[in-house]
C-alpha cells in the first residue's frame, strides 16, 4: 500500500514547467494537484512512498528539507538483512531488500552551515515477492537526465505481452516530458528532471499485467534546485545541466577548483582555467602512481572510483594508461556522462561508467538513455559494423539490463580498456608529451591556447592528415565519396543526398575497402581517425584481441566484404605508426617491430552472416587448444554479442 503524498510537507510545486533537453518528441503528463493537509513542524523528514515493502521491490528513502540548506549527509542502515546502496552522502538513497524482515535507517546531516542532526526510520520487508518494480529511485539536479527502469519476475510464455501492458502514471509533482511519443508498453522511460525553485518530489507508477495479475509499483525522484544558472551555449563548456560530483579522494590538492573547471555549470570560456591553475598530470608527475592519478578524479558516486582504481591497479601491468593520463588535467566518472568523450578546452577525459560495474546494484546508479545518434543516416542502404574478437569469438556483450547479472571486472576489461586508449588518444593528440614542458604554468586560458592550435593546425591529427591523410581532399577542404558519407552517419543526417540512398552494399565496400581507415567512424573527424588508428592497434598487441570490420545490409544479415586485422593493411600500418610514436613514445621503438611483422587483414567469409563470419576456419586462432579453451568457457546464454559502429562509449545501447 502507498502513502498519499501531501502537498505541505512535501512541498510540491504545482508549475508545470518541464525540463529542457534535445529530443523534439517528448510527451507531458498531467499536472498533478496534491491534498493538502496539516504541515509538520519539523525542518526536515524522511519520506518513503511504501509503508511495507516486498522481497525484490525496490524502495527509497528521501531526506526532505525544501527550506533547509543541507550539507554533509551520511546514510546508514542500523538493523536488518544487509542492503547495496551507493548513494550515501546523497539526499536520497534506493536500494531492493532481498530479504524479509525489520530495517532500520539512520541519516546524519548538517543543516544550514551549523546544525548537526540526525534522522531514523524503521520500515518492515514482507515475505511476500514483488511481481514488478521500478529502480531507481535518487535524487538529482534540475535539468539532468533521469532513466527509470522496470522489472518484473514474468515467467510466462507471454513476457513480451507482459511488457507490452505496461504504462507509466506521473503521480506527484511539475509534470515531466518523457523522450518518448508514447510511454506505454515502454519497460524505461527518460526525462529530463523539470526547474524547480526548491527540493521537490517527484513520483511516477508503473503498472501492467505480470503473469495475467494486475500490478503496480511506485517510485520517488528527488529534484533538487541548481543555483548556478546555465550559460549560453558558446560560452560555456556545459551549456545542459551536469550532476553534482566531488573528489574521489577529498583531501586531493586539486580541491575545489579542479571540480569548478572540468565538471560543473559554472566553468566558463570567458573564465577558462589554465595550467597555472589544474595542471597536466604530467606536470604533477612524468611517472604518475596509481596515488596521484586518483587525485584528480572526479566522481558522482564513490564506488565509480573505486573500480577505476582497481582497474589502474589490476589491469595497466605495461603502464599504458598511466602514460596516457599524463596529457589529462582529470577524469571525470559520473552517472549522466553518456557517451564518453574528451574535452580540450577542459583537458579532462569524461568516461562513461557502464564498463566498470559489477554488481546490479552498482548498475543502477548509471543513468541508461540511450546514445542519441543510434538513428543517423538510417535512410543509408548499408552498414558497417565493427567487432572486438578473440580466438574466434566476441571479446564484448551486452549484460541484459533485466537479467540482473553480477560480472568480473575481468569480464569487461577489453571494453575499458579500448574505451581508455581511444579517449586518452584524444587527450595526446591535443597535448602530447613534446608539449608540456612548454605547457608547465601557462597562465593563458585552455579556450585561448585551444583555439591557437586549431587557428594554427598545430594538433597531432592535423599533422597526420598532412602526411599520411585519410582524404586526399583535406588540405584543399574537400571529401570524398566516404568522408561524406561519415559525415551523414556520424555528425548530421540532414546532410544525405539521393546519391547516397542509392548507393549499394557493394557501392561502399568498393570505396572503403583501399582506404587507409580501420573503421567508418574514421570518418566522422580527423580527430577520431587519430584516435581510432591507435586504440585497434593497442588493443591487438596489449591483449590479443582483433578488430573486425565488414559491410553489411542494416539488419547484419549479409556481408558484402569484411576483413579482421585491418591494421595489418599496407595503406594502414604507416598511418598506425604515425601516431603510436606519438601518442605514446616509450612504445615506439617496440611498436614499429611489431608492425614491421604484422600479417596483412584476414577476409571474412562472405557467404555468411555477420554474426556467424565471426570464426574464420583457416585462421591462426583456430587451433585445437584455442578451441578447448573457448569451449571451457563458454558465454553465458543470456548475454548478447556487442557490435558497434560509433565508437564513443561502449555499452550505450539500450539493451533490456
Amino acid at each position: 500500500m502507498k502513502k498519499s503524498i501531501i502537498a505541505i510537507t512535501l512541498g510540491i510545486a504545482l508549475s508545470a514547467c518541464g525540463g529542457g533537453g534535445s529530443s523534439s518528441s517528448k510527451t507531458p503528463t498531467t499536472p498533478v494537484t496534491p491534498t493538502p493537509t496539516t504541515p509538520t513542524t519539523d525542518s526536515a523528514e524522511i519520506i518513503q512512498l511504501e509503508e511495507t515493502v516486498a522481497i525484490g521491490q525496490s524502495t527509497e528513502l528521501v531526506l526532505f528539507a525544501p527550506d533547509s540548506s543541507i550539507s554533509n549527509i551520511k546514510w546508514s542502515q542500523t538493523a536488518g538483512n544487509s542492503t547495496q546502496f551507493y548513494a550515501m552522502n546523497s539526499k536520497v538513497i534506493g536500494f531492493t531488500p532481498t530479504v524479509a524482515g525489520d530495517y532500520s535507517f539512520e541519516v546524519t546531516y548538517t543543516e544550514d552551515g551549523s546544525s548537526e542532526k540526525s534522522l531514523s526510520i524503521d520500515f518492515t520487508v514482507t515475505e511476500s515477492i514483488a511481481p514488478l518494480t521500478a529502480r531507481l529511485g535518487h535524487a538529482v539536479i534540475e535539468g539532468n537526465g533521469v532513466s527509470i527502469i522496470s522489472y518484473s519476475l514474468s515467467t510466462s510464455a507471454n513476457k513480451e505481452q507482459d511488457q507490452n501492458s505496461l504504462t507509466w502514471t506521473q503521480t506527484a509533482g511539475p509534470n515531466v516530458q518523457f523522450t518518448a511519443d508514447s510511454t506505454n508498453g515502454k519497460v524505461a522511460v527518460f526525462f529530463d528532471a523539470p526547474n524547480v525553485t526548491e527540493d521537490t518530489l517527484l513520483s511516477f507508477t508503473v503498472s501492467g499485467s505480470v503473469n495475467g495479475e494486475t500490478v503496480s509499483d511506485e517510485i520517488a525522484i528527488l529534484v533538487e534546485n541548481a543555483n548556478t544558472p546555465l550559460g549560453n551555449e558558446g560560452y560555456v563548456p556545459f551549456p545542459e545541466r551536469v550532476a553534482d560530483v566531488f573528489l574521489y579522494n577529498e583531501n586531493s590538492s586539486a580541491g575545489q577548483k579542479l571540480i569548478d573547471c572540468v565538471y560543473s555549470n559554472k566553468a566558463s570560456y570567458s573564465t577558462s582555467c589554465n595550467f597555472n591553475q589544474t595542471p597536466l598530470i604530467a606536470h604533477i608527475s612524468e611517472t604518475p602512481s596509481v596515488n596521484d592519478i586518483m587525485d584528480r578524479v572526479v566522481v558522482s558516486h564513490k564506488w565509480m572510483g573505486d573500480q577505476f582504481k582497481k582497474f589502474l591497479e589490476q589491469y595497466d601491468e605495461h603502464n599504458d594508461f598511466k602514460n596516457l593520463l599524463r596529457a589529462t588535467t582529470a577524469v571525470v566518472l559520473s552517472y549522466d556522462v553518456r557517451p564518453s568523450f574528451y574535452h580540450p578546452y577542459t583537458g579532462a577525459i569524461y568516461l562513461d561508467p557502464s564498463d566498470l560495474w559489477e554488481t546490479p546494484e552498482q548498475r543502477d546508479t548509471i543513468n541508461q538513455a540511450p546514445d542519441y545518434r543510434a538513428g543517423f543516416g538510417s535512410e543509408l542502404q548499408f552498414e558497417i559494423p565493427w567487432r572486438y574478437v578473440k580466438n574466434n569469438q566476441y571479446a564484448s556483450f551486452y549484460y541484459p539490463i533485466s537479467e540482473r547479472i553480477t560480472r568480473s571486472m575481468s569480464a569487461a576489461k577489453y571494453d575499458f580498456a579500448s574505451l581508455l586508449y581511444h579517449e586518452l588518444a584524444h587527450a595526446n593528440d591535443y597535448f602530447p608529451s613534446t608539449s608540456w614542458a612548454e605547457l608547465n604554468g601557462d597562465p593563458a586560458t585552455f579556450l585561448t591556447l585551444v583555439n591557437n592550435l586549431f587557428t594554427d593546425k598545430e594538433i597531432q591529427s592535423d599533422d597526420l592528415q598532412r602526411a599520411l591523410p585519410l582524404d586526399q581532399g583535406w588540405a584543399t577542404g574537400e571529401q570524398n565519396n566516404m568522408t561524406k558519407l561519415g559525415q551523414v552517419r556520424f555528425q548530421d543526417p540532414t546532410l544525405i543526398t539521393e546519391t547516397q540512398k542509392a548507393y549499394s552494399m557493394e557501392d561502399v565496400a568498393n570505396m572503403f575497402k583501399t582506404e587507409g581507415a580501420p573503421q567508418f567512424y574514421s570518418y566522422s573527424s580527423t580527430r577520431e581517425d587519430y584516435a581510432i588508428l591507435f586504440d585497434g592497434f593497442m588493443m591487438k598487441v596489449r591483449y590479443g584481441v582483433d578488430r573486425d570490420v565488414a559491410v553489411s545490409d542494416q539488419d547484419y544479415d549479409d556481408i558484402v566484404w569484411g576483413q579482421r586485422g585491418r591494421e595489418g593493411e599496407p595503406q594502414i600500418k604507416p598511418r598506425v605508426q604515425f601516431v603510436t610514436e606519438r601518442i605514446i613514445p616509450e612504445f615506439a621503438t617496440e611498436a614499429i617491430e611489431i608492425l614491421e611483422n604484422m600479417p596483412a587483414a584476414t577476409q571474412l567469409d562472405t557467404t555468411k552472416s555477420w554474426r556467424d563470419s565471426i570464426e574464420l576456419v583457416d585462421s591462426a586462432e583456430n587451433t585445437l587448444a584455442n578451441r578447448l579453451a573457448v569451449k571451457s568457457k563458454q558465454v553465458d546464454p543470456r548475454l548478447l554479442p556487442k557490435n558497434g559502429e560509433i565508437r564513443h562509449g561502449n555499452g550505450r545501447k539500450f539493451v533490456y
